[in-house]
């Protein structure tokens, strides 16, 4: 046939072949045709090459290649191929560089507000008035101002940005240093590829990148192929294509039904050789890659032919299209430049808190500075009765600023600055450890978002289950096994007849392989059921490979393979008295039929009628169906050297056999799988179990892993039935629909790849629930790629999952295992609980520095704090907590409460008790300090001293107090659920340890030497031993505000909410009607989040009057800002709480395929 095709070739499309001549690079196909070509499938594509090229061996001469010798290995032509084709290799989203990093770092509104308190108090600090102060003027002292004071003015703004320099260094350094590692991680595996090609008539191993167009690729049984092709000769070749199409059955391939290949599917059966004829980003995975934005750049250099191109692949990926589509790539422009800045929960409420201090902080600072600037005006004017003078005008504009110097102090205390360190620092820390627990986190924010999961959506072969298919129960010889016999009970005759029956039965191909490290399993190649059966046959103390080398593959007399129609495998073999036996394996219920012996226990043969069949389907073979086994009977025929059978009459050969056993292969549950589950629901997170499998199969492995248990109100749903259940008259899915079925849903079988989608996507947009839930998926195919990308959290296999899918994810689990899901879930909650037990420690400072400096300030016109100690008192304490709190490890008892939740306060009420109770003390203490102090300790007072004078030993006793105080509340802060014992595992954290005892020792060496900078004077012992005192007090007044039961308090308000119910989500405000694809979003976002910070105070007024709410934050924080106008227009219904939104379509080429409206 070959040989008749090339002859033909020689004859026929010679015209045709000079008219396109001028093709590129003197290769006879251009790249636009090869990616049409590779579009096609089937007859469709086997009819294009006919009519383009003749057939496969036209299309090779057409690339210039030999289809037996390969091209010839030489550089300049390869060279030539790659600039034309392109090269086999998809390239990676450019990394950001470390100046990006930093910029996206700054955009923290935090941030901003500090670094613009900064800068005026920097520039405050070095504008002198000229102009003594003159007698006429006044001689009104602003409170005690020392020189020291005012040439160290700058030290305070400088101070502040140095401690913002800090905070974006570190957390630009921890994105950096995350991006290096998982490129690190990608190259590795990247060189690590190899494929066989020809080149010179000699076969090669080639790295996968190397390929070029053209060249001649060996396929053979398991190779992930790596670029498409075209087949030119094939054995009984089988593909899995479903991480493409998401179609499980395998596709046979022949180089005259369906010749293409393409890249990223997997060879299940047979070999073959293919002409490679689209490589990278023009290849099938490549162009899905794209899709998915990880060739963005590569789009913009590509003509506009390829772009309309890539608008036909969007239509044609049916499962990658899900509901964004055909748009996908018209947002891929916008897209490939965009900041990726994605705000998760915590961000969002931390974003929300720190604005609601820093508004707090604004109206103190601005109350100080209006007090302050009154009681001068009316001292200077009112009561001295002074006139004010043109010549004193800078006097007293120093005068102002002096004032707003103490106000913008006071903003600068209120304003926790230690709130972004701490979040990076927390996840920083969280996502090293978690790479020890085999989650390899590629989104900073999912580890974070992974605390508040709802629901899981599972794999179950692979993730469930370890994708070792083993054989557990059997039935040999008369016995039903429950588990391996021992070689012993079994005749040896059976025995015997079994291992031969197994091991030459089956693809050579297959088999079991020592394991690649200590310790580990022994690895399966293969067929996974064969496998099974070749595990069984070494279970049972004996070896496949010396009766296969005994007979090798090509004595075997006859093969009949199996597939889909058979549903068996039988292999005929010459026996040494020139008789002939078959062996056969297959579904029992086929096999059964065909059987007419059994072998007995003594291993003889035993009549076998159907009545006795219909007892074994009942006794035997059900029983082990509905423990999630499938069932595979092994059975033999003999015939006499003088009745050869016609071969051909397959029915005949394959009858009237003798069964030697069934077998029940099972796909084990991971052994640690159970108790992971019950810890997910115990922590309040619903389990569902979503596979392709059928649906008993399914139902056994949920219920051995106790996703569904029994006496639950559960659904067990094969994926037809739930699109039936899901979708309208007209086959739309309809949210409503969903709703009912979600719930209660929890195994989903045989299910595609887009059912996965539309479960996940409908879980997410359901309104039924108190809160919206949070959904994690794991997936492995490409296929899984839109589940991954839609879910909140998505995890891909690192062992399993293919490029695409890891792509797509958030976090890698990197030994593909569940219950590293529940290590991600509780690593999530623990940077939550770090955070609060941060923010419950920082704002108790704040709350007290804020209302001392303020109330020194309008009482005694300075405030008792200086601005330096108030520094040292903000950063380092800042700093340090955060560290100090955000690196406490995770226990065990974080799984035993339901997640937060997206509308979960930060601070709950007992921290607020806390917060508030501590206050009090502290507050107590410095005031009493303040004012009776030096009767106490029986020294100078400190108040009102002259200018110049020394620091005061009174001042800095208070200074000292208060220090002391933050350190033992420290101690406090590391319980926020108002546990009892604060030690409790304390010495489980050495960085804690290190860094309360190092700020106490600093906090020596400043009082005792910092003299005139620090504004301290040395104390003795005795005073050191009274501030300790104070200090230690606090664990005791700890334990005092534990015993106030927080349900009393019904006063106290929670802070720092999540998006409330009727306001807009962050998600829906960028979502509109649309589904809008991540990275729109979060583009959206990052500019919105300027303009919020700026909008937010202004639209704060208009914004009360019109949801008339409780007057508590939540309700104030209902913000409909102007940039919302910008995007969208919004209307307001007669209820003020209703808000709908109708969003400004963006002109796509697709319509809007998920129209429902966002209550």
């Amino acid at each position: 046939m070959g040989d008749m095709a090339n002859s033909s070739i020689e004859f026929h499309p010679k015209p045709q072949q000079q008219r396109e001549a001028p093709h590129a690079g003197g290769f006879g196909c251009t790249l636009s045709e090869l990616r049409a070509l590779m579009e096609l499938r089937g007859a469709e594509a086997l009819q294009k090459i006919q009519e383009a090229y003749g057939d496969v061996s036209g299309l090779c001469k057409r690339l210039k290649t030999s289809p037996t010798e390969g091209l010839a290995d030489n550089t300049n032509d390869l060279e030539k191929r790659r600039q034309i084709y392109g090269q086999n290799f998809i390239p990676p989203k450019q990394p950001k560089t470390f100046l990006q990093l930093v910029w996206e770092a700054l955009q923290d509104v935090t941030l901003i507000i500090l670094e613009v308190a900064a800068i005026v108090s920097l520039g405050l600090s070095f504008y002198a008035p000229p102009g003594e102060e003159s007698e006429a003027c006044g001689n009104v002292s602003g409170g005690a101002e020392d020189e020291g004071e005012a040439e160290a003015g700058w030290i305070e703004g400088a101070a502040i940005l140095l401690s913002v320099i800090c905070v974006v260094l570190v957390t630009a350094f921890n994105d950096w240093s995350k991006e290096k590692q998982f490129r690190g991680l990608q190259s590795r595996i990247e060189q690590e590829q190899k494929f066989t090609v020809i080149r010179n008539g000699q076969l090669l191993q080639v790295p996968v990148a190397a390929l070029v167009v053209g060249d001649i690729a060996q396929v053979k049984y398991g190779d992930l192929l790596p670029a498409d092709g075209v087949l030119i000769q094939g054995n009984d070749l089988k593909i899995d294509e479903s991480s493409l199409t998401g179609e499980s059955d395998h596709v046979r391939k022949s180089a005259d039904k369906d010749p293409m290949l393409l890249s990223g599917t997997h060879v299940m059966e047979g070999s073959g050789r293919m002409v490679v004829t689209a490589v990278g980003v023009n290849s099938q995975t490549g162009i899905i890659f794209t899709l998915l934005g990880a060739g963005g750049e590569e789009e913009e250099k590509k003509d506009k032919k390829a772009k309309k191109q890539d608008g036909a692949v969007a239509m044609e990926m049916q499962p990658l299209k899900s509901a964004e589509g055909g748009e996908m790539e018209e947002r891929e422009k916008k897209k490939a430049n965009v900041p990726k800045k994605e705000k998760s929960v915590l961000q969002g409420k931390l974003t929300k808190l720190a604005v609601q201090i820093g508004k707090a902080g604004l109206v103190m600072s601005a109350i100080t500075v209006i007090i302050l600037v009154l009681y001068f005006v009316i001292e200077t004017f009112v009561v001295d009765g002074r006139v004010w003078l043109a010549e004193c005008t800078p006097v007293y504009v120093q005068y102002f600023v002096k004032f707003f110097i103490i106000g913008v102090t006071v903003l600068v205390v209120a304003v926790p600055e230690g709130l972004p360190l701490a979040v990076t620092i927390s996840l920083a820390y969280s996502v090293k450890k978690m790479m020890k627990d085999n989650n390899l986190v590629r989104h900073l924010d999912a580890c974070e978002t992974m605390g508040n999961a709802t629901a899981i959506c599972s794999d179950k072969t692979g993730t469930l289950t370890t994708n070792r298919m083993t054989v557990v129960q059997s039935y040999l010889g008369d016995t039903h096994y429950k588990e391996i016999p021992a070689p012993s009970a079994l005749t040896p005759k059976i025995l015997d007849l079994l291992v031969h029956a197994i091991s030459i039965n089956s693809a050579y191909t297959t088999k079991i392989l020592p394991p690649e490290k200590e310790g580990a399993l022994p690895r399966q190649v293969g067929n996974k059921t064969e496998c099974a059966l070749l595990g069984f046959v070494l279970d049972l103390k004996r070896d496949f490979q010396p009766v296969r080398e005994q007979i090798p593959e090509d004595k075997l007399y006859k093969v009949y393979t199996f597939n889909s129609v058979r549903k068996s495998m039988s292999t005929v073999i010459r026996m040494p008295d020139g008789g002939f036996r078959l062996f056969s394996k297959g579904a029992s219920e086929i096999l059964l039929k065909k059987c007419t012996n059994i072998l007995n226990s003594n291993g003889e043969l035993r009549g076998f009628r159907p009545r006795d069949r219909d007892d074994m389907v009942k006794k035997i073979i059900e029983p082990m169906a509905c423990d999630g086994l499938r069932t595979i009977c092994i059975a033999y025929r003999d015939f006499s050297s003088s009745q050869e059978p016609d071969w051909d009459n397959e029915n005949e050969v394959v009858g009237d056999l003798t069964c030697i056993a069934v077998v029940g292969i099972e796909d084990p549950v991971r052994p640690e799988v159970p108790e992971a589950i019950r810890k997910c629901q115990r922590a309040g997170i619903t389990v569902r179990m979503v596979t392709g499998d059928n649906i008993n199969t399914a139902r056994a492995i949920a219920a051995k892993c106790g996703i569904i248990q029994p006496g639950e109100d559960f659904l067990c749903l094969e994926g037809k039935e739930f699109n039936r259940r899901i979708r309208n008259e007209k086959g739309e899915i309809e949210q409503e629909r969903l709703d009912k079925v979600w719930p209660k849903l929890r195994v989903l079988a045989r299910s595609s790849p887009t059912d996965k989608h539309t479960l996940v996507k409908g879980i997410i947009d359901s309104t039924t629930g108190e809160q919206r839930q949070v959904v994690a998926v794991t997936g492995d195919g490409t296929n899984d790629g839109p589940a991954l990308k839609k879910a909140d959290v998505g995890f891909a296999m690192g062992i399993a999952g293919t490029d695409v899918a890891k792509e797509a994810s958030d976090i890698i689990l990197t030994d593909d295992n569940f219950t590293s899901i529940v290590k991600a879930v509780m690593w999530g909650r623990n940077v939550y609980d770090s955070i609060s037990k941060f923010l419950q420690f920082q704002l108790t400072v704040n709350v007290v520095a804020v209302i001392v400096a303020f109330t020194g300030a309008c009482i005694t016109q300075d405030s008792p704090l200086k601005a330096v100690q108030m520094l040292w008192v903000n950063l380092i304490m800042d700093t340090f907590a955060s560290l100090a709190l955000a690196t406490e490890p995770p226990t065990e008892s974080l799984l035993l409460r339901k997640p937060y939740g997206r509308d979960k306060p930060l601070i709950s009420r007992t921290m607020m008790k806390n917060i508030l109770g501590h206050a009090v003390y502290q507050l107590t203490i410095i005031f009493t300090l303040l004012f009776v102090g030096e009767l106490l300790f029986d020294i100078d007072s400190g108040r009102n001293a002259p200018l110049h004078s020394p620091p005061s030993e009174h001042y800095t006793i208070i200074f000292n107090t208060f220090v002391m105080m933050q350190l033992f509340n420290e101690i406090n802060a590391r319980k926020i659920h108002g546990e009892r014992n604060v030690f409790d595992g304390i010495f489980s954290n050495p960085i804690f340890c290190t860094i309360v005892l190092g700020t106490f020792g600093i906090q020596i060496v400043i009082v005792q030497f910092g003299g005139k900078p620090f504004s301290c004077s040395p104390l003795s012992t005795e005073q050191w031993l009274w501030c300790l005192f104070v200090g230690v007090g606090e664990l005791v007044w700890g334990q005092v505000i534990a015993t106030i039961p927080t349900s009393q308090l019904k006063c106290l308000k929670e802070a720092g909410h999540g998006p409330g119910k009727d306001e807009m989500t962050d998600e829906e405000l960028a979502e509109g009607e649309e589904e809008i694809d991540h990275a729109e979003r979060e583009l959206r976002r990052g500019q919105i989040l300027w303009f919020r910070g700026l909008n937010r105070i202004q639209t704060q007024m208009e914004v009360v009057s019109t949801f008339k709410r409780s007057g508590s934050f939540q309700g104030a924080v209902r913000r409909r800002s102007s940039v919302l106008s910008q995007l969208h227009d919004v209307t307001n219904l007669s209820t003020p709480t209703h808000v709908t939104l109708s969003a400004a379509k963006p002109t796509s080429a697709a319509g809007n395929p998920s129209g429902e409206s966002i209550p």
